[in-house]
């Protein structure tokens, strides 16, 4: 049962250790992303209300936070403003509003929250972080490969596991509905549930195909073929005889041919099944999934007329949006919490100048320090909180050092112990900044 100490329902709080992971893991997309020339966008966690509506459809709407008129309008009890519900309208009104003071193609990402009210279940929340990143401006498959290649960048470097990209094309399945003489009609229909070839077995597919309309034999050699060991094979020769499918082929082949030297073997696939089922697709399609981990982690794809409906220009668009909540979670236990690398004691008050300026010392050389703030003067306890704190050396400083003009330095890890001349205190810590890799430190 929730308290009144709880968070609202679907939000969380985020203490230390879990906030300094989500960091480490935005730092890395920022830094990854830069190197491919995206460039970050900031808009506000609020739009106008008529930004929003109609953006998403009836369903979408419906999960849109409503912000009510303020001040001397309050009491109508009308709503003006709303949360952001996601990245890409926002990215419209930029495109429409800026138009020529951004570069063509413009290339952007975003990393921020973003708000639905849904029912939250177990994983889900109102409140959730989106990364996107967005190509405007070209048709090139260059512009999706590259992407992707971002993407894959991002996943390695944060230690994702062994993940695979599923590629496809809107127009290899324009084709396939064609081959298959589905008709236009049930296009979107037939595309939605062949969306669940991953959930379903393909006789619940199929079934679900009969009950929109699609002759069952039809739907039966559709499904065998999207799901057979050699799809790969009898798709592509279903669509010799389909110029669009043909189009989406080679759209599918050379951003593949793209990445094959840029990604290890087998990275990346044509993958006949994957549909993802949003409508705005235009071209090739595109997830990222990871073994044993339901769902996929990225998904994306071209969506060249999108900006256009959602009211900025008609420009040509592809990008992906990265799964950051179902990321970091495969992310949770993958570092040991560090607060500090270098933890002070304070073994007598006298000694408390001191032990401040040593503190004050190893800060200068770019690493974390504190002093010991509590009120045991035991130096067992004082270890412990150093310990706690993930400090990598204790600085020990008591009436034998005062008298010695030493300090001693413990590394928490060995428990090995050196005495440091005070005087040298500040260059023996830059010359361990120097030699030793200590994640989070300052430098």
């Amino acid at each position: 049962m929730p308290t009144q100490f709880d968070p609202p329902s679907g939000t969380r709080d985020f203490l230390a250790r879990e906030y300094e992971t989500r960091e480490r893991a935005f730092a890395h997309i920022r830094s990854v992303f830069a190197r491919y020339g995206f460039e970050p966008l900031a808009t506000p966690a609020f739009e106008r209300l008529d930004v929003l509506m109609g953006k998403y459809g009836e369903e979408g709407d419906k999960l849109i936070f409503k912000i009510l008129r303020r001040g001397e309008h309050e009491e109508t009890g009308e709503a003006d403003l709303a949360l952001r519900y996601d990245m890409t309208v926002p990215l419209a009104r930029v495109a429409a509003n800026y138009g020529s003071q951004l570069p063509s193609p413009y290339k952007r990402y975003a990393i921020g929250p973003v708000w639905r009210a849904d029912r939250p279940g177990r994983g889900r929340f109102r409140e959730f972080t989106q990364c996107d990143l967005d190509t405007l401006g070209s048709t090139s498959p260059l512009a999706d490969a590259e992407v992707m290649s971002a993407v894959h960048d991002v996943l390695s470097g944060l230690g994702i596991g062994e993940f695979r990209f599923l590629l496809n094309s809107r127009r290899v399945l324009a084709g396939l509905l064609e081959v298959f003489g589905v008709p236009d009609t049930l296009g979107p229909g037939v595309l939605a549930s062949l969306d669940k070839l991953d959930k379903l077995a393909p006789g619940d597919v199929i079934s679900e195909l009969a009950g929109r309309g699609l002759e069952e034999a039809k739907a039966g050699e559709l499904v065998s073929a999207m799901t057979a060991g050699d799809a790969v094979e009898r798709i592509r020769d279903a669509l010799k005889s389909s110029e669009e499918g043909s189009a989406g082929l080679d759209e599918v082949d050379a951003i593949g041919s793209l990445l094959a030297n840029e990604l290890p073997a087998g990275r990346a696939g044509f993958t006949p099944r994957l549909v993802r089922g949003l409508g705005y697709y235009t071209g090739a399609i595109w997830e990222v999934v990871v073994a044993g981990v339901p769902g996929s982690l990225v998904g994306g794809g071209r969506y060249d007329h999108l900006i256009e409906t959602l009211g900025g220009p008609d420009v040509p668009a592809t990008g992906g949006s990265l799964g950051i909540e179902r990321i970091l979670a495969l992310l949770a236990n993958a570092d040991r919490h560090t607060r500090l690398d270098v933890a002070v004691t304070i073994m007598d008050e006298r000694y408390a100048t001191r032990g401040f300026s040593f503190a004050a010392a190893a800060r200068h050389a770019g690493l974390r320090s504190s002093i010991y703030l509590g009120s045991s003067a035991k130096l067992g306890r004082q270890l412990k909180w150093a310990s706690d704190q993930g400090a990598r050396w204790a600085v020990i400083y008591g009436a034998a050092e005062d008298e010695a003009g030493t300090v001693t330095v413990r590394d928490m890890t060995s428990g090995e112990q050196s005495a440091v001349p005070a005087a040298d205190l500040a260059g023996h810590f830059a010359r361990v900044r120097a030699e030793t890799p200590l994640p989070g430190s300052a430098g």
